[in-house]
């Protein structure tokens, strides 16, 4: 099997001048090539933090990272577009900065924007789109630079109930349709059943692994959307198991 990413009994200490906390402690993580991986736990427990140091954003305190790709997307809480730039400027932003600017790259952006409904509205700006529509213009200016793997942030955590479950659902056919590497971080238990093959649950702070859940609805790939998913009578079944794993976190 093909790792695109390997945690070692990675462990992460903050420093103070008077005290040290201890965010992550020992976790173990091999991503598989290809597969969407949730990562669910407690307020505050430490996912974001394992997120950023994936991202390299964080260095750990113990333990080995292994990735084996530098092309690395991060998409976070916020859409964090750039309000003086339109829609299409923004999503080209990656490629700006990495100097792959052309006709070619411009054009295949465009029809991102019109496969994620957004093909009315390039020369537009973020204040003039609705929440829903400026997250799939932020995933379309993570996805413009092709990343191999894909990092979430609770990436719909902002938007109103109803746009979550719409946009998570785009957001979950493209990832899949695509094969892209994808690891999310989410508080919401129905959102990582539904989008992931392979839920981790971690413990209160410090985290820990608690339980690893491999999530399989013995459905059709092409058929594996999220809604379906919520449909089918095996995520009544995650979810429960999911939820005594965090109710009963340590």
């Amino acid at each position: 099997m093909e790792f695109i990413c390997e945690l070692e009994n990675v462990s992460k200490n903050y420093h103070t001048m008077t005290s040290e906390t201890e965010a992550v402690k020992e976790v173990s993580i091999q991503i598989r090539k290809g597969e969407i991986l949730a990562i669910v736990g407690p307020s505050g427990c430490g996912k974001s933090t394992i997120l950023s140091i994936i991202a390299g954003f964080e260095k750990p305190s113990n333990g080995i990272v292994k990735i084996d790709s530098k092309n690395i997307g991060y998409m976070f809480q916020k859409d964090q577009l750039y309000e003086w730039r339109s829609i299409l400027k923004n999503c080209l932003l990656g490629l700006e900065i990495k100097k792959k600017i052309n006709k070619k790259s411009i054009e295949k952006v465009r029809g991102m924007l019109s496969k994620y409904g957004l093909e009315k509205f390039e020369n537009y700006y973020p204040k003039q789109l609705s929440g829903g529509m400026r997250q799939r213009a932020a995933l379309a200016r993570t996805l413009a630079i092709e990343p191999d793997l894909l990092l979430l942030d609770e990436p719909f955590s902002a938007l109103d109930y109803q746009t979550r479950l719409s946009v998570g659902n785009d957001v979950g056919e493209i990832l899949r349709k695509e094969k892209i590497t994808t690891v999310l971080v989410t508080h919401d238990i129905p959102e990582a059943v539904s989008i992931s093959d392979r839920v981790i649950v971690l413990t209160g702070r410090p985290a820990k692994i608690k339980k690893e859940f491999e999530i399989n609805f013995d459905t059709d790939e092409n058929e594996r959307t999220p809604i379906n998913c919520r449909n089918n009578y095996k995520f009544g079944e995650y979810f429960r198991e999911i939820w005594k794993e965090l109710d009963i976190v340590e």
